[in-house]
């Protein structure tokens, strides 16, 4: 495995260095972190609002509708049935009051959100009144895969989904995806290359890396006639 040093994950076109960020990880010895990042501000609070937004205004004009047939038809009810309704409707606006919620909560929410790439593992926080944080090893990789949608090209940022066994996480809206995501597939194969086959069980040449696929019909067809060869 090649030498991984802090300038592994530092964009190529003179981006400064990484300001020092809030997560808090407890590292092996000899373990440094590489990188360490956030969500794209604007692009994150723009998907909070855009993600549910078509279907919150569904929820909400069907609710009004059916108020407003409530309250324009059945004149003359007591006061107690208005109110039983109001409150109906409250409770049956849940899913709206959760995507505003959702909205309100997104600037919280992507101040605590944060990634961060060793020589061995990712860590990703994730949270809003309090966090939490989850160590991801490249060994246990087994799916990477990058995500930039019409928002995303917009803020020229991308999602990496990962898959680990049965775990899925996402690194939402990264600046510079592209490069981080080869990257993670870079380091992911090194780490699981380097486990599977230690340098010194490693042979020097390999000759199953040149093979050349025979032409099978040929051979038959040559094994045939040497045999008829033979037999006369």
């Amino acid at each position: 495995m090649k030498k991984i040093d802090e300038k592994y994950f530092l964009y190529p076109e003179g981006k400064k260095e990484q300001e020092e960020q809030g997560i808090h990880v407890t590292l092996e010895p000899g373990e440094s972190i590489l990188w360490k990042g956030k969500p794209n501000k604007k692009c994150f609070i723009w998907s909070a609002f855009l993600r549910l937004l078509p279907f919150a205004l569904l929820w909400l004009l069907f609710d009004g509708f059916a108020l407003g047939m409530i309250f324009g038809f059945m004149q003359g009810i007591p006061w107690f049935v208005y109110f039983i309704f109001v409150i109906f409707f409250l409770f049956h606006l849940i899913p709206v009051w959760a995507w505003i919620a959702s909205i309100f909560s997104a600037k919280k929410r992507q101040e605590i959100e944060e990634y961060a790439f060793t020589e061995t593992r990712i860590f990703i926080r994730k949270g809003f009144i309090g966090s939490s944080t989850v160590s991801v090893p490249y060994v246990s990789l087994t799916s990477l895969n990058l995500r930039i949608g019409l928002l995303e090209k917009i803020f020229h940022v991308g999602d990496i989904y990962i898959v680990a066994g049965k775990e899925k996480y996402v690194l939402e809206d990264l600046e510079h995806p592209e490069f981080l995501f080869s990257r993670l597939q870079e380091i992911s194969h090194q780490v699981k290359t380097d486990i599977l086959y230690p340098n010194a069980y490693r042979p020097k040449e390999n000759p199953g890396y040149h093979v050349t696929l025979m032409d099978n019909s040929k051979e038959s067809s040559g094994s045939e006639s040497s045999s008829c060869n033979k037999e006369e």
